[in-house]
């Protein structure tokens, strides 16, 4: 007899070993191709998958916050000097400087120091220009001899600082009766609305 799997060229051989075969075999059905049942694809979803790397965090990148826009701040007016009436028509002009305009209101500024007299300036000048006065006098004295009244000199400096600047238009020394070079006109800018 032949080992099993040669062949030995005997075709009875062959025949007696494919009958044995169809035998053995005779009561198999082949497999039906069958599809997997849901309990069986967890299974197979369930497998672990492989850990992934820790992922390292970047950073938010926020988009650029535009820059504000520079708020455009009023230019403050040119200082002015006494008898400058840059800003005031010739006849007010004329009338402010020679003292015929009504005085609205008066403060006197003797005996105060520097820096009390500047706030008492400051008050003044922005109450009268709220309240609508349109030429106010105001009062430095001499000083104690001729030439030397510290008032009187810093008050042109005063009047051009804020907020006082923005209310004034122009002032003057005041004619002698009503007080020479120990005071001051001057003149304010009209509220807005007002006429006339």
């Amino acid at each position: 007899m032949s080992a099993p799997g040669k062949k030995n060229g005997n075709k009875a051989d062959d025949d007696d070993d494919t009958d044995l075969f169809r035998r053995a075999l005779s009561d198999a059905a082949p497999l039906k191709r069958r599809r997997p049942q849901p309990s069986e694809k967890k299974a197979v979803a369930a497998k672990p998958k492989p850990a992934k790397k820790p992922v390292k965090s970047k950073p938010m990148i926020t988009p650029p916050v535009a820059a504000p826009r520079p708020v455009a701040r009023p230019t403050p007016p040119p200082d002015i000097a006494a008898s400058d009436y840059a800003g005031v028509d010739r006849r007010t002009a004329e009338r402010f400087r020679r003292g015929k305009l009504p005085i609205e209101g008066r403060l006197d500024l003797h005996g105060l120091y520097q820096d009390a007299a500047q706030d008492a300036l400051t008050r003044f000048i922005t109450d009268s220009a709220a309240s609508g006065r349109r030429m106010v006098l105001v009062i430095t004295g001499r000083g104690s001899r001729e030439g030397s009244g510290v008032l009187r000199e810093r008050l042109p400096q005063w009047l051009n600082q804020p907020p006082c600047r923005a209310h004034v238009l122009a002032f003057t020394p005041a004619r002698p009766e009503h007080g020479r070079d120990g005071a001051f006109y001057v003149l304010l800018r009209r509220k807005r609305g007002d006429r006339g």
